[in-house]
């Protein structure tokens, strides 16, 4: 006995209804079935209860049982779904939701004929009901479809239920557990987090479990920018705490990915934050916390330059020094009444600046020096260190440079970048002459 689509998208919609704590949803060749069963205690006749009702639902002959086995699978919270279905399944999800998305339609326009005060039929009740269903079965399937996005934000915005809200964060949820980079799923995401953030009560503890989503994602999906450009818009709905508190929880996840730039910028755009809120509103801000502020910075630079020394060649870390030397040189050496410089300010400039050029040009020189030539991470980060060197020559403004220029000039960055191939060669030829 063969299966529709229609029994097959019954079976779906109703494992999905009686079991609302699923968190993963993977798709599975047919050949997989049984060494999952095996795995997880399931004998190859015997199903999981949510299967099991929808074959009563659907069929009734052994054999059509046994096959239901081969098309999903549910323990432990987890969904698979067999990639024999997805064709059929997929298409008759979408005739269902858009049909039912035309009825709910049409329905609403005989509401609106009648008077919007006026409450909702029932009929209207159960179409937004049965369209809410399959709009989730056709986005387990096919992620991409917006308009079932926009059809979910059209009947939630309607009805204004926190509880609606959760349940669109539970969904996108589920797209990502397959689908780590669908740029729709974290659009409904941050559409769902506004709508909650003026009248959430623990929007704070929403904005830090929302961060976890996130880490937790991005250790399963290397250098995914959708997922940590997503934690970098909750930044702005972050308390300065909460801001502080994620700058130290998130140092210890970067250290041990330092070849994910995306982390990095992540903390760029925290230390933004706190700068802006020092910046922004002076009278509010405490000397303390500003002093927190250049403390937590001078703690971003050590920190950094002891995962330069122990990781070698990794550009990311020197992406990111360069910005937290941007910083350090706009504050110390950047006159916010004009670029030019007297003797009185220039000394004043030196004493901040030339204990943090040492220390540069220490690690710097540290760096340049290519220890084993049969790994090209050291030359990487002899390169590195010498772009670097050249970009702060650019960044330091007269007559502070000279000094700079000339300690340039005495390590031999030529005889180094003269190994190295002839395009950067030719490029910092030009800086250095």
């Amino acid at each position: 006995m063969s299966e529709t689509g229609a029994d097959l998208l019954q079976q779906l919609e109703d494992i999905l209804e009686s079991d609302p704590l699923i968190d993963e949803v993977g798709f599975i060749h047919p050949s997989q079935f049984d060494l999952l069963n095996e795995e997880s205690g399931i004998s190859g006749n015997s199903s999981d209860e949510a299967i099991s009702q929808a074959t009563k639902r659907t069929a009734s002959s052994e054999g059509c049982s046994k096959q239901k086995n081969k098309n999903f699978w549910n323990k432990d919270h987890k969904l698979g779904i067999s990639t024999s279905i997805l064709l059929p399944l997929y298409k008759v999800a979408k005739l269902a939701f858009m049909t039912a998305f035309k009825q709910y339609k049409m329905c609403g326009d005989q509401s609106d004929e009648v008077g919007n005060c006026l409450p909702a039929s029932s009929s209207c009740d159960d179409l937004r009901s049965i369209l809410m269903r399959h709009s989730r079965s056709l986005l387990l399937l096919s992620c991409d479809f917006m308009t079932a996005w926009n059809c979910r934000k059209l009947v939630v915005s309607k009805e204004k239920q926190d509880s609606m809200l959760l349940d669109e964060l539970h969904l996108s949820a589920l797209v990502l557990s397959y689908s780590p980079k669908s740029e729709q799923a974290w659009n409904h995401r941050r559409w769902v987090i506004k709508s909650m953030s003026a009248h959430c009560s623990n929007f704070k503890d929403l904005l830090r479990k929302e961060s976890e989503l996130v880490e937790k994602i991005a250790e399963r999906s290397k250098m995914n920018y959708r997922a940590w450009n997503h934690r970098c818009w909750l930044i702005s709905y972050m308390a300065r705490d909460q801001v502080l508190h994620e700058l130290k929880k998130s140092r210890s996840w970067a250290a041990m990915h330092v070849a994910d730039n995306c982390c990095f910028h992540y903390r760029s755009r925290l230390l933004l934050k706190i700068m802006e809120e020092s910046s922004g509103s002076e009278k509010n801000v405490s000397s303390g916390y500003k002093a927190d502020i250049n403390q937590a910075w001078k703690d971003e630079l050590h920190w950094n330059e002891t995962l330069i020394r122990r990781y070698v060649g990794r550009e990311a870390l020197w992406l990111h020094r360069r910005f937290l030397s941007m910083y350090w040189i706009s504050n110390f050496l950047s006159d916010s009444g004009g670029t030019s410089y007297n003797s009185k300010q220039t000394n004043r400039n030196y004493n901040y600046f030339d204990p943090f050029l040492e220390n540069e040009l220490c690690l710097i020189g540290s760096c340049i020096t290519v220890e084993d030539n049969e790994f090209a991470d050291f030359e990487a980060q002899a390169v590195y260190a010498a772009s670097y060197m050249l970009w702060l020559k650019v960044q330091v403004p007269e007559p502070l440079g000279n000094d700079l220029r000339a300690k340039i000039r005495a390590m031999d960055l030529k005889t180094l970048l003269d190994n190295s191939n002839q395009e950067r060669f030719s490029l910092f030829n030009h800086f250095l002459s």
